[in-house]
């Protein structure tokens, strides 16, 4: 497989260049499909995917150091959050839900939470600070299961039942990509649903309560809706995803927002289908990762470009260290 070193170093060099950003794929020597991606700062990042592999590079990109946690060499871990180069939090998709945590650069790994119910399915994760973080995943018994720590990551707890989203039925979430949830100026979090019933849920009061959106992005099936979120500012913000299974259908897959949600309108010009992950790298340039390839937007996701024909990409990611706007990663 391979990931985007490219990707890592754009995110720091974009901003300022405004020349197309050019690929340099990354022969990677494992077997794995990297879905969880963290970027620190302009060297540092963590990668995390299928077959219990993690990968972490102090370099930007130029050389990687990839291990396998041990006992669980089957595990998909496509939720990733790491904080410096020795602490990361990873979380598993599937049935028994586990979250580990490592304080030592990966070499040793805590289990710090495990549901064992055959509904577990964790979705993604995200940090509004060095303590406090919240994981999201499927329903369970009809309530989207939220977990919460206030202690960096070493203990994390269900919130409260009545703090837990009802959740419609074929509704779920899509861990392809981690980027369905996402916290903004430290409060302000949003997480997205999909399937036969796909929305937009917000809170700013660290879960307490929420509110919820209903962008008209194309679903009711159970691989349709949105797959990933990112907002520049309060107001202005972007959703991508489409139907999985008909991967080049281009309609209703991505759609802008300039209200905070409220109200959305489609692109000018769309992505060429469908996409997992959408990363704004400033202001106004964006970019949208897929299976089937990789679009760019200069005007704020009002029109679309092919950047890249090449498969099997899921996830984008910038250094959380050049954030614009939006504070947070």
């Amino acid at each position: 497989m391979r990931i985007l070193v490219s990707m890592l170093i754009l995110f720091f060099t974009a901003l300022v260049a405004q020349s197309q950003p050019i690929l340099l794929p990354y022969e990677v020597p494992v077997q794995s499909s990297f879905r969880g991606l963290s970027v620190i700062n302009d060297k540092l990042a963590w990668v995390s995917g299928s077959q219990g592999w993690i990968g972490k590079t102090t370099d930007g990109g130029v050389t990687w150091q990839f291990a396998q946690v041990p006992s669980f060499e089957k595990s998909d871990f496509r939720s990733l959050y790491a904080f410096n180069a020795d602490v990361a939090v990873i979380a598993n998709a599937g049935s028994p839900a586990t979250v580990l945590k490592t304080s030592d650069g990966g070499k040793t790994w805590a289990t710090v939470y495990t549901l064992d119910h055959p509904d577990a399915f964790m979705d993604g994760i995200d940090f509004w600070n060095d303590t406090e973080g919240i994981i999201y995943g499927d329903a369970i018994d009809k309530r989207m299961l939220l977990l919460a720590t206030h202690d960096g990551g070493k203990i994390w707890k269900e919130l409260p039942e009545a703090q837990r989203p009802i959740l419609s039925e074929g509704e779920g979430s899509f861990a392809a990509s981690g980027t369905g949830i996402r916290y903004y100026d430290q409060s302000r979090l949003l997480i997205s649903t999909g399937g036969k019933v796909s929305r937009l849920l917000t809170t700013s009061n660290l879960g307490k309560s929420w509110k919820i959106f209903s962008p008209p992005i194309i679903q009711g099936e159970s691989g349709t809706g949105i797959f990933s979120l990112a907002f520049r500012d309060k107001d202005n913000g972007i959703v991508v995803g489409g139907n999985y299974v008909r991967d080049t259908l281009a309609t209703q897959h991505i759609l802008l927002t300039k209200d905070g949600g409220a109200t959305w309108t489609q692109p000018a010009t769309p992505t060429r289908g469908y996409r997992e992950c959408v990363e704004y790298l400033s202001n106004t340039r964006i970019l949208a990762a897929g299976p089937k390839g990789i679009d760019i937007s200069n005007n704020g996701g009002l029109d679309w470009s092919p950047l890249s024909d090449e498969t099997g990409y899921h996830v984008v990611k910038k250094s959380t260290a050049r954030q614009f706007g939006y504070s947070g990663g």
